[in-house]
């Protein structure tokens, strides 16, 4: 295979990278490229932002949230991980895509790994998943991605996927997790992740005398183009979430307030305060004010701000009442 060098370590322009290689590159050769992120948790296109991700530990911790264009599940990524795309025309699936995959594994098994592939979408060493793929289908072209666990750190990657005490009753579809595995375990010949990626990026490409092939100003610039319009967007990342519906009670000073609602396209809808609390007004006139506003804090607050909030619930500031929006049991 020709392969694609991409240094990006952004998970939105990685993601960007991805798509414009299935969709926009022009060639017919089979290509691939190796890359890394900066800790990111990435979600599969057709999953719910809010039930997937520790959301509050993400942003405590400078970690971000991208969405893919592929299905599957939620994984963590940081430089510990080394990720392959493969895209090339395709007349069969059937044929091309275990093809694909067998690439990769031929590879570690190569390098001393004793991979397997699961009847799922994992390859695994010794019964532990040590990486996860995905596949989409544009036109004649496939692409395969997914992760080789280097060294990655275990204790954030379960902190980051572990949603504790979440309220919503969310659509989509649900991660499936795995006991998981470094392959650093396995390659002892290896001092570094640097190493691991020149040992696959040579075994890949073996084939081709010239086999790197690069990009130019223009097409580095549609790449640019797409995380900034698509990508890197709160509209991707987070409104695609499937409709969820939301429910919490907390026992705040006006008295004990229960909120329910919908959460569509990652924005509040049909909200409705019940319980018995006090406040001077009736609450049905901040609910509607609260209509379409996005399901985050950051964008709660500010509209909270704009409310005489004590007003419909009273001695209750607007940092209390914006708690209730948590998705996550208050500590």
């Amino acid at each position: 295979m020709k392969y694609l060098r991409n240094t990006s370590t952004d998970s939105y322009y990685n993601m960007s990278f991805d798509e414009y290689c299935l969709e926009r590159f022009p060639a017919d050769d089979t290509v691939f490229f190796l890359w890394r992120n900066a800790p990111s948790v990435i979600i599969g296109r057709n999953q719910n932002a809010y039930a997937e991700v520790n959301l509050p530990y993400l942003e405590a911790n400078g970690i971000k949230l991208a969405r893919r264009v592929t299905g599957g599940g939620a994984v963590y990524h940081d430089l510990q991980n080394l990720n392959y795309t493969i895209v090339g025309r395709s007349a069969d699936l059937d044929r091309d895509f275990p093809g694909y995959l067998c690439m990769v594994l031929d590879a570690l098994r190569e390098l001393g790994v004793p991979a397997e592939m699961t009847g799922r979408n994992d390859i695994v060493v010794e019964g532990r998943k040590v990486s996860g793929y995905a596949k989409r289908v544009y036109k004649d072209r496939l692409m395969v991605h997914g992760t080789l666990m280097y060294d990655v750190d275990i204790v954030r990657l379960t902190e980051a996927l572990s949603v504790p005490g979440s309220k919503l009753d969310a659509a989509g579809i649900a991660s499936v997790r795995s006991r998981v595995a470094n392959l650093r375990e396995y390659l002892p010949q290896f001092s570094c992740i640097d190493e691991m990626q020149a040992a696959l990026e040579r075994i890949l490409s073996r084939d081709y005398a010239d086999a790197q092939v690069i990009l130019t100003v223009e097409q580095e610039a549609e790449i640019q183009d797409i995380c900034r319009t698509k990508f890197s967007t709160w509209e991707w990342n987070y409104g695609l979430s499937p409709k969820a519906g939301f429910r919490q009670a907390s026992r705040l000073p006006c008295g004990t307030v229960e909120l329910s609602c919908s959460i569509v396209r990652g924005k509040l809808r049909g909200l409705s305060f019940g319980g018995d609390f006090i406040g001077s007004l009736p609450a049905e006139g901040l609910a509607a004010a609260l209509e379409g506003c996005r399901f985050d804090r950051a964008a709660i607050l500010e509209a909270l701000r704009a409310l005489d909030v004590g007003s419909y619930f009273d001695n209750t500031s607007t940092e209390q009442l914006a708690n209730l929006f948590s998705s996550f049991d208050q500590q």
